[in-house]
């Protein structure tokens, strides 16, 4: 729960590693944002169609108050994380193999200035065609839109839905004989229909 940035891609073959990440890098330090620097070139003679090697490449940050932020790669140039290869860059199972692939990042609690210059540097990073076949889903809808106003209503409205989520948890038991999955179905429709009674029509 909370707002969040998907993302995947690959490392366009044609662009320069290190470029990417002294570019990534400088602007961390601008903000002063904590950042751990990987592998800075691929192998020699390397196959975007090969599986991986089990290292990474690239750069990660992290904002205050956000999930790391990962603009890395695996030797076959597909865009990962130290996490997610940790986790996934073993398996066996066809399911758990994609979301090596599949990297999100949780800005709810960064605010919509963090969460806005995140977008902007994918944004320009895009255009600097480093990536290829990237593809970016925000939650947030500033990607698609660049409309702040939109961007500030999503935050506004999903701090509400937390915050609603974790009153109703601690003020609203479970009763007698009620199994989780009903649980859950109220207090959500209970915090659907108190954010239908309080939301300003104007916003």
């Amino acid at each position: 729960m909370g707002i969040s940035i998907h993302y995947s891609g690959r490392f366009n073959k044609n662009a320069n590693l290190s470029g990417l990440i002294t570019e990534v890098k400088e602007i961390a330090e601008t903000f002063q944002w904590n950042y751990e620097v990987y592998l800075k070139a691929f192998p020699v003679d390397n196959n975007e169609n090969q599986s991986h090697n089990g290292k990474i490449y690239g750069i990660s940050f992290t904002p205050p108050e956000c999930e790391t932020v990962s603009i890395c790669f695996l030797s076959n140039y597909r865009m990962s994380s130290v996490v997610h290869l940790h986790f996934y860059g073993q398996s066996e199972n066809p399911s758990e193999r994609n979301f090596l692939y599949m990297l999100s990042t949780k800005t709810q609690f960064a605010g919509t200035n963090i969460h806005k210059t995140i977008i902007e540097l994918f944004r320009y990073l895009n255009k600097r065609n480093y990536f290829s076949e990237f593809r970016l889903v925000d939650e947030g809808e500033y990607w698609e839109t660049g409309n702040e106003q939109i961007l500030e209503q999503k935050f506004k409205e999903n701090g509400y839905l937390i915050d609603s989520f974790a009153i109703a948890i601690e003020s609203m038991p479970v009763a007698p004989g009620e199994s989780y999955e009903d649980y859950f179905e109220r207090i959500v429709k209970l915090i659907n229909d108190r954010y239908k009674e309080n939301r300003n029509p104007n916003d």
